[in-house]
């Protein structure tokens, strides 16, 4: 029934399977993709006519995970997949990004391509496996692709890259890069690393492009033997006579808009030239529209003429600097008084507003994936508001460009933090771009390095970031450093570095050409290592290291450990004791299964209160120690006083006072604060305390002044001689009438209070130890 074609390989010591013909076979290509048990379906669609008017290509990329993939119900409220999460709309991102430039010049038809997540063997990375899917569901279905393209993750540990790694071994190693690479060259970096030299990240880049060269072969085998037949496309129009026309009506207006170094002006300029290109040609627009249509499209191509041909000439950019030099940099922080961290970083007419905020483990990100729950201490939100480029448009929640340049942001941030041991804290890191005239995502990794070093962040190094761009034409070529928006839009490459003084912590490029070489990739590396160095040294100039205090305004967090059996008596029943501890104190409570015990608050005196009522109910009372404590009860003979936090003991009515003490309300009340020392604590865990012997002043010990009693007369008891009737002692007289007389008179009974209860111990006859009368 099914036409099934499929390729196998090995690749990276695993069996990669691309199969099509069986699944979503009214797609114009549709490709499964499996390594392991980790399974992608990759449908690709296209509308067979263009609306009209349409002049952009309107390419759309949907990458996602099905929870059922992994065997995961959806945690929360709603129980299906809803809209796109940060992960997908990174991998949707990241396959976009290099198949985009290989359709032709022209091509304008609607493309949707929808990668699924099936099935996940915890393993081996779906994104990866999507990429692959994607360029071979393109390749068979017959549109006009210039791939196919092949893609992998490298890692590097111990000297020796490592093709598509597990997530453990990018954890426990120094690199996580993801690289897109046609036949030829290479289309798309991404990636993370701690700090690792130009030459090593080159090496990444040149063995995943060469480990993609299967994946490219593989699919084109599967081609061979199901694509469906290649789209016919339109002759390309021959557009040199327009062109031409063009450039005589507004070729020196344009090239003196490009020779003015502020953006404003060279904008109005820029405007005022199409203005002027539209009336020359007013006269075609009823005549012949599609020729008034097609000449004026040919404006960009005359902008991009003249800037690139400029450079490549004079060596001269834009605004008047050489290839390599740097805009000027103002940097400034604690920009904001009530931040707990905050840079104002402005690189020519590029700049953003950075704050940090610290937060305690509770404000962590809870992410619920594939893999399960996990939880991120550390987040990077960057926002690019219309204003920053003068326009007016959309506000609201961020775009996909958005969610991209902030996790290249924090990919270049994250390697150089303290770990959770050294700072227990949960950071966030926001970036508002305030001005945008190039490369804002690495203005953003400038200003949020400086705004956690305000914040107390105890960075490995500070990180700065550079954005490199590319002009080439044949074989005549220019990297260009810190490029502007226009060469952005202008050029053939957008290459993101940054990195600190001792190596590189993320690496992003995009093509928009066909790809580059190795060559110009190490000259871009060795150009963006000079810039990264002046930025560096600019930044210092601002905070160039990290402050040593944190802001009166962030939490405190002390960090201490218990043993774990003792968890339970901080917990409580229920989580009755913690509860109260908190809202006792003020402070936040947090302790995990291995008896870590975290406690924050922005009041100091509200952690030592927590912290001592904690070890209070873990720590064991010393024989011999002095600790405050608080009167919880009183009673006829003393009072019961809490101290160490849950620990309770007797002050016997005896060791109130060196003096005679007739009420135990005479000295204390309850809930009164007094200091106590530890007498005794018998088998059974009852303590004995005692206020006489601590100056309730001080907490200082004092001496016992209190008379020793003196030894009975004769000293040591002697023999007693042999009891009555065999059984020692002397005889002792007749038993009393009734009741036995054991000999002699006793006296009296003591008198019963109403009721017939005694009264305690008629102090006439109570030993000194009850009474305190020692005397």
């Amino acid at each position: 029934m099914f036409d099934t074609k499929k390729v196998s390989i090995e690749w990276g010591g695993k069996t990669l399977t691309l199969e099509t013909g069986k699944v979503a076979r009214q797609a114009d290509g549709a490709v499964i993709a499996t390594l392991g048990e980790t399974v992608v379906l990759c449908a690709v669609t296209a509308a067979k006519t263009v609306k009209e008017g349409q002049d952009f290509f309107p390419l759309t990329v949907h990458y996602q995970e099905k929870f059922s993939a992994s065997g995961r119900i959806p945690g929360g409220f709603f129980k299906r997949e809803r809209g796109a999460t940060e992960r997908e709309t990174l991998v949707s991102r990241l396959i976009d990004r290099p198949i985009r430039p290989l359709f032709p010049e022209g091509f304008y038809n609607e493309i949707n391509c929808i990668a699924q997540v099936l099935s996940y063997d915890g393993e081996n990375e779906p994104d990866i496996l999507a990429m692959v899917a994607a360029s071979a569901a393109l390749t068979i279905s017959g549109v006009p692709f210039m791939g196919p393209i092949g893609a992998a993750r490298v890692g590097y540990k111990d000297g020796e890259y490592q093709l598509n790694p597990t997530d453990a071994e990018v954890l426990n190693g120094d690199l996580d890069l993801v690289v897109a690479a046609t036949h030829d060259a290479v289309m798309m970096v991404e990636s993370e690393a701690k700090e690792l030299s130009e030459d090593v990240m080159l090496g990444a880049v040149m063995f995943a492009h060469k480990a993609s060269q299967d994946i490219i072969n593989a699919i084109i085998d599967l081609a061979e033997q199901s694509a469906k037949d290649p789209w016919e496309l339109a002759p390309v129009e021959d557009k040199s006579a327009k062109m031409a026309k063009l450039k005589k009506a507004i070729g020196k207006d344009m090239e003196a808009a490009y020779k003015l170094t502020d953006k404003q002006a060279r904008q109005t300029a820029v405007n005022a030239a199409r203005t002027k290109a539209r009336e020359a040609f007013a006269s075609l627009k009823d005549s012949d529209p599609a020729e008034y249509l097609g000449t004026l499209k040919l404006v960009k191509k005359l902008e991009a003429d003249i800037v690139r041909g400029a450079i490549l000439k004079t060596g001269r950019r834009i605004d008047g600097r050489d290839t390599k030099t740097v805009r000027p940099i103002e940097a400034e922080v604690h920009f904001l008084p009530r931040a707990h961290g905050s840079a104002l970083f402005t690189r020519g007419e590029t700049q953003t507003i950075a704050t940090t905020t610290l937060g305690t483990r509770d404000a962590e990100q809870m992410i619920d994936g594939l893999n399960g729950l996990s939880y991120q201490n550390f987040m990077l939100h960057y926002n690019f508001p219309p204003y920053s480029v003068g326009e007016v448009g959309r506000f609201g929640a961020p775009g996909r460009r958005e969610v991209g340049h902030g996790k290249l942001a924090w990919r270049a941030l994250h390697p150089v933090l303290p770990s959770k041991e050294e700072f227990p804290y949960t950071i966030r890191v926001t970036s508002d771009i305030t001005e945008s005239n190039g490369s804002s995502s690495m203005a953003t990794v400038c200003g949020g390095s400086l705004s956690m070093m305000d914040a107390g962040v105890p960075l490995k190094r500070p990180v700065s970031g550079i954005a490199m761009g590319l002009i080439l034409e044949g074989k005549d070529y220019a990297v260009l450093s810190d490029i502007l928006g226009d060469e952005d839009h202008l050029g053939d490459m957008d290459f993101k570095v940054a990195g600190t003084s001792e190596g590189i912590t993320s690496l992003q490029m995009d093509i928009k050409i066909a790809g580059i070489t190795e060559e110009i990739m190490r000259v871009a590396l060795k150009q963006a290592h000079e810039g990264r160095a002046h930025i560096l040294g600019e930044m210092a100039k601002a905070l160039d290291s990290t402050r040593t205090e944190l802001s009166a305004h962030a939490p405190r967090i002390e960090t201490f450990t218990i043993d774990k059996s003792k968890i339970r008596e901080v917990i409580g029943t229920g989580g009755k004791v913690i509860r109260e501890i908190v809202a006792t104190t003020g402070a936040k409570v947090d302790i995990d299964d291995e008896g870590v015990i975290k406690v924050s608050s922005s009041d100091q005196s509200q952690i030592e209160a927590a912290i001592n009522w904690i070890k209070g109910l873990v720590e064991e009372a010393e024989v011999g120690k002095i600790y405050n404590g608080k009167v919880v009860n009183i009673v006829d003979f003393g009072a019961f006083v809490n101290f160490m936090g849950g620990k309770d003991g007797l002050v016997h009515v005896s060791e109130m006072k060196n003096e005679r003490v007739e009420k135990p309300t005479d000295v204390v009340s309850e809930g009164q604060e007094v200091k106590v020392k530890v007498l005794e604590i018998d088998p059974r865990g009852k303590v004995r305390l005692s206020m006489r012997v601590v100056d309730q002043e001080t907490g200082e010990e004092l001496e016992d002044t209190r008379p020793k009693r003196e030894p009975r007369e004769g000293g040591e008891r002697g023999d007693r001689g042999p009891r009555r009737d065999g059984r020692g002692g002397g005889d002792r007289g007749p038993r009393r009438e009734g009741r036995g007389d054991r000999g002699g008179d006793r006296g009296p009974r003591r008198e019963r209070s109403e009721g017939g209860k005694d009264n305690g111990p008629d102090p006439e006859f109570a030993p000194a130890f009850l009474t305190g009368d020692r005397d």
